[in-house]
């Protein structure tokens, strides 16, 4: 299976990156994996549209064919980032709005959108907020899922949620954690 880890954390210390690093060392190594740390990367995540930049060449764009290339090869997903303000951060926003685009990843048809990409998606979250809250809250990893990679024609998504992070105690995070591990050996 080709998996692409996409994650979005500007600290390269951050609880987000010990994740990534457990989850790596813990899928199997048959499978093929490919990280793309958009921090790291410096991926540009401003869309421009203006007399260059037209909504409707954004599938041909060369400035992302590499990541729409990635997108294509992969068969599974995995989304590492941190909930600010109730949403993923801007940098994996503007990443979906520059490479998840109309005609690459989805059409319009007159009942909705058609996706076109394929596999299957697993979203991990970190953040401060009480789980009880993130059941009545409309984004927590729920818009990415819903509204995008299922649009897009990637399902199953599933979602991980380390809630409060700073206040839990280092039992919990670990029992948290060792859920993702356990989740990331049966892929």
């Amino acid at each position: 299976m080709n998996i692409l880890i996409i994650t979005a954390h500007p600290n390269p210390q951050s609880f987000n990156a010990y994740i990534l690093k457990q989850v790596r060392e813990n899928i199997d190594k048959s499978h093929k994996l490919q990280v793309l740390d958009l921090y790291a990367e410096g991926f540009d995540p401003a869309l421009r549209f203006d007399d260059k930049h037209r909504r409707r060449d954004l599938v041909s764009d060369p400035e992302t064919a590499k990541y729409r290339d990635l997108v294509t090869w992969a068969d599974q997903f995995i989304f590492i980032f941190p909930i600010w303000w109730s949403g993923m951060p801007a940098m994996l926003k503007g990443f979906i709005d520059r490479v998840f685009v109309a005609g690459f990843a989805y059409h319009n048809t007159k009942t909705g959108l058609k996706g076109h990409l394929k596999g299957k998606a697993w979203i991990i979250t970190t953040h401060n907020t009480p789980s009880f809250i993130t059941l009545f809250s409309q984004d927590y990893g729920k818009v990415l899922k819903n509204q995008i990679l299922k649009a897009c024609g990637i399902s199953p998504v599933t979602i991980s949620q380390i809630t409060g992070v700073e206040k839990i105690s280092a039992q919990k995070r670990q029992k948290d954690l060792d859920k993702i591990i356990q989740k990331a050996k049966n892929l």
